[in-house]
This record gives C-alpha cells, sequence and structure tokens, in this order.
C-alpha cells in the first residue's frame, strides 16, 4: 500500500543561504574584510566581525598581531555589507607581557568625547619601570588626564581611533610620563565606541 503524501509546509522549506562582501568603513580604505553567509540580510545587521590590525595594515609586526579591531554590520547593500569601527583590544597574552615584578602599573577607564559627538570608552595602562611612590602615581594620573582632555577636544571619531590603534596617541602619553619618572610602556588596551544600537 502506498504511503498518504505527507503535506509540505512553508516553514518546512530553508531559505538558501548567500554570500555578502563585507567591508571596512572609508577611513580605513573601504577595505575587503571577508565574507559573511546569512539566509537574510537583516541577520547580518549589527553582526560584529573582528579583524587583526595585519590584516588591515599588510604589515606583520607585534603590534599588527596582538591588536584586534571589531567593525559591526550596520548596513546592506545588494551583496555588500557597510561596517563601522566600534573598537580594539589588545590580546590578554600580549598586556600580561609588561605587566612584571618591581614596576607600578596603573590603569585608567575613561569616555572621551569626540568633535563629531561621539564618544569613546578608552581603556589605559601605564607601566613605570620601577615602584614608584603614591605621590608620584598622584602625578602620573593628572598627567594622563590632562593628555587626554586635550585629545578629546581635538579629533573626530576616526581620527581619535587610528591615533589610538597607530600608537601615535599612547607615544604622546609616553613622552609626557618620562618626563615625570622613567618610564616602561604605555598602551590603550581596549576602546568600546558608546552606541545606541537599533
Amino acid at each position: 500500500m502506498a504511503k498518504p503524501r505527507k503535506s509540505r509546509k512553508t516553514s518546512e522549506k530553508k531559505k538558501a543561504k548567500e554570500w555578502y562582501t563585507v567591508l571596512a568603513p572609508q577611513a580605513f580604505d573601504s577595505k575587503e574584510l571577508g565574507e559573511a553567509i546569512a539566509s537574510d540580510e537583516g541577520k547580518l545587521v549589527n553582526r560584529v566581525v573582528p579583524v587583526s590590525l595585519m590584516d588591515i595594515t599588510g604589515k606583520m609586526s607585534q603590534a599588527n598581531i596582538y591588536t584586534t579591531l571589531d567593525f559591526r554590520i550596520k548596513d546592506i547593500k545588494g551583496k555588500t555589507a557597510y561596517t563601522e569601527l566600534i573598537g580594539h583590544r589588545l590580546s590578554p597574552s600580549y598586556i600580561r607581557t609588561l605587566v612584571r615584578r618591581r614596576r607600578t602599573v596603573l590603569h585608567t577607564v575613561r569616555d572621551l568625547p569626540t568633535t563629531d559627538d561621539r564618544t569613546v570608552r578608552i581603556k589605559l595602562i601605564t607601566v613605570t619601570r620601577e615602584r614608584i611612590s603614591e605621590t608620584m602615581k598622584k602625578n602620573l594620573r593628572e598627567a594622563i588626564e590632562k593628555e587626554l582632555s586635550e585629545a578629546a577636544g581635538k579629533y573626530g571619531y576616526y581620527e581619535l581611533m587610528q591615533e589610538i590603534i597607530y600608537g601615535r596617541l599612547s607615544s604622546k602619553v609616553f613622552n609626557r610620563l618620562r618626563q615625570i619618572t622613567p618610564m616602561s610602556k604605555v598602551e590603550f588596551r581596549k576602546t568600546e565606541l558608546k552606541e545606541a544600537l537599533e
């Protein structure tokens, strides 16, 4: 006896997945970041795409290897996904190499406004060559605050992020701090764009 034919439900028909090319923002020359797959383009929006700085620059260096940039997909046009940079982070293994015995480590967390009305939360790590007094720590914190305050009113969002990512702002902070005490390292270990997700 023939078995009765089962009726198909529309929900059982799986929509074919398609590939989308993911592009960096214009500030990074709209570089291709890779591809993403989805059955519906709406499922791609707000997806975060992590990319190493080495892949962005094409240059192999310690800084580029240990730095990851996070891009969020904001818009889809055709088969192209457009992104916005939402932050960066340094590898925890790299951060651990900075922290050694008989040194003082200072952590700074601050929200920096930009000239184009964005806000970036920065996390800075400062390492001295030797242990320092509480008075010296206070002097360093004041110098850090002054340098960050100057940066806050000077750059637009992408300008600020590039100053941070490519090490220019950390060099400025380092040069100011070494006038107070011998320094080992200053790094922006993490940044986060304060977003209002739709």
